[in-house]
């Protein structure tokens, strides 16, 4: 998903900053980047669950970004995590205290000079805890309240912060479940959904647009009835 959300906003004509714990296997990425939409591509360690180092890392860009994009996430083995707490910490913390440690530092930047767009890459899976993945819900359910939260807030002080819902995705964290086809998006969809976000100034977005339907639906549901489903 980031490499389509950093090739629809190169295409767009905007400088792109990319962040990853290992840049170098994005080498060959920012080359592509670079020629084919003739745009400046920088790379940047960063590791989403080392909170001590986001500040500096934040620090140390020569330019700060107007938009920030959040958009990293692990699934994980819900069984496994349920059983083993570093398994389950990795979760949490990849899924929601990361993204709340380093989006607090670009959120008070923002705040400071009164511009800026923040859009978080959340989750479906974070509007009800369903049997087969509660701990990545959860961690989705914070992160979305944050978001919604950090909304509200940086409002007052011109600043936007959009919530990115995708749905099923076909990424490689999901590159071995079983996705229904008619209900999974592409990742060029979600860089689609992130740029109209951006430059649209909105709330919350479906990638696919009947996913808000579905998850009414299923947030309807009566509880005594919902434990007994299997999803």
């Amino acid at each position: 998903m980031a490499i389509a959300v950093a090739e629809k906003f190169a295409s767009e004509k905007y400088a792109i900053q990319l962040a990853a714990r290992n840049v170098q296997r994005l080498l060959p990425f920012q080359s592509d980047l670079a020629i084919r939409f003739g745009c400046k591509v920088s790379l940047h360690e960063f590791n989403a669950v080392d909170f001590a180092s986001h500040q500096a890392f934040f620090d140390q860009l020569y330019v700060k970004p107007d938009v920030t994009v959040c958009v990293f996430g692990y699934l994980g083995d819900n069984e496994q995590a349920l059983t083993d707490w570093s398994k389950a910490e990795t979760i949490i913390n990849t899924n929601y205290t990361g993204a709340v440690s380093i989006l607090n530092i670009v959120a008070a930047h923002y705040a400071a000079q009164g511009s800026g767009v923040i859009a978080g890459i959340s989750s479906v899976a974070g509007q009800r805890g369903r049997q087969s993945n509660f701990l990545y819900g959860s961690a989705k359910a914070g992160l979305t309240a944050y978001l919604s939260g950090l909304r509200n807030y940086l409002f007052h002080k011109g600043v936007h912060v959009a919530t990115i819902q995708p749905g099923f995705v076909y990424t490689k964290m999901t590159e071995n479940l079983k996705l229904p086809p008619l209900l999974t998006a592409r990742p060029v969809e979600v860089g689609d959904a992130v740029y109209a976000a951006v430059v649209k100034k909105k709330n919350v977005v479906y990638v696919k647009w009947f996913w808000r339907y579905i998850m009414l639906i299923i947030t309807c549901i009566p509880e005594f009835m919902f434990k007994k489903m299997k999803l």
